[in-house]
């Protein structure tokens, strides 16, 4: 018996490329059992309804919940009999093979409970890649702060640093590919509702590493993921940064470590000083 993979989708005012995203979806080459799509309180939810009619998807509607408790209310949607869970975000464009080699690769590698592949960066407003990377894992540096890995290098495949497959700290939240009998047993919360946006992805495969799993990182995957590479940060405004600051002084309140020095103060400098 194949496989049962059901494909989660949480979008807040994600109208610009949500059905983009959807179609990347629905072309995959390997059938999916469900597609839920939860709506975290968008200004304007009129095509959504349009999207509900055009494509087979299960939409649920919320408040403004955020990300996790979003894909918590999703994932609440799901038989138990599900084997594999993949989370998307909704300005990430999978290729059609993406779930037929995610599956191939958990089969390889049993011991894995989340796999992603290479992100690349995708420029909405010229409607073409970026031409640089946007993640290929997250790491950690010394002090503390978690980056993705190769974000805002350039794409070039002569450059083989990021070929080869790798077990990784932690994998960015775009795109998780999950076994569901690693998801299984934190049901009630697979993504910590305390956590609105921000680092929930992190805090999760810290969870599934104590848990005994492996998070692999793996170039034959890829995807574009339309955050690009811009000077981001410039652009986010103070209420997401602090929200941002906040959430890594939640994740190392909830995963103790001196990297919680780093954490308290970048809150504070952003608290006080508006860093």
């Amino acid at each position: 018996m194949l496989p049962k993979v059901a494909a989660i989708i949480v979008s807040h005012n994600s109208e610009a490329t949500l059905e983009r995203c959807l179609q990347g979806v629905l072309a995959q080459d390997y059938s999916l059992e469900s597609i839920i799509l939860v709506d975290s309180g968008s200004r304007d939810r009129s095509f959504l309804e349009e999207l509900k009619e055009k494509y087979p998807i299960q939409l649920v509607l919320a408040v403004n919940i955020g990300f996790s408790r979003a894909n918590n209310l999703g994932y609440g949607k799901l038989s138990s009999e599900m084997d594999f869970v993949v989370f998307v975000n909704p300005d990430l464009f999978l290729p059609s093979d993406f779930i037929s080699k995610a599956i191939g690769l958990c089969d390889d590698y049993t011991e894995i409970g989340i796999l992603s592949g290479k992100l690349f960066g995708y420029d909405l407003e010229h409607d073409k890649p970026s031409g640089r990377l946007d993640s290929t894992g997250i790491n950690r540096k010394w002090y503390g702060r978690w980056y993705d890995r190769g974000q805002g290098e350039p794409d070039n495949s002569e450059d083989r640093k990021f070929d080869r497959p790798e077990f990784m700290p932690a994998l960015c939240g775009a795109l998780l590919f999950c076994r569901n009998k690693a998801l299984s047993p934190f049901a009630k919360a697979v993504f910590d509702p305390d956590f609105f946006l921000y680092k929930e992805d992190i805090e999760l495969c810290l969870r599934l590493r104590k848990s005994g799993w492996k998070l692999l990182y793996h170039p034959e995957l890829s995807a574009f993921h339309c955050r690009g590479w811009k000077d981001e940060r410039a652009a986010m405004s103070h209420r997401l940064r602090k929200i941002a600051a906040k959430s890594e002084v939640l994740l190392y309140k909830k995963h103790p470590s001196p990297y919680m020095l780093w954490a308290l103060l970048k809150y504070f400098l952003v608290l006080v000083v508006r860093l």
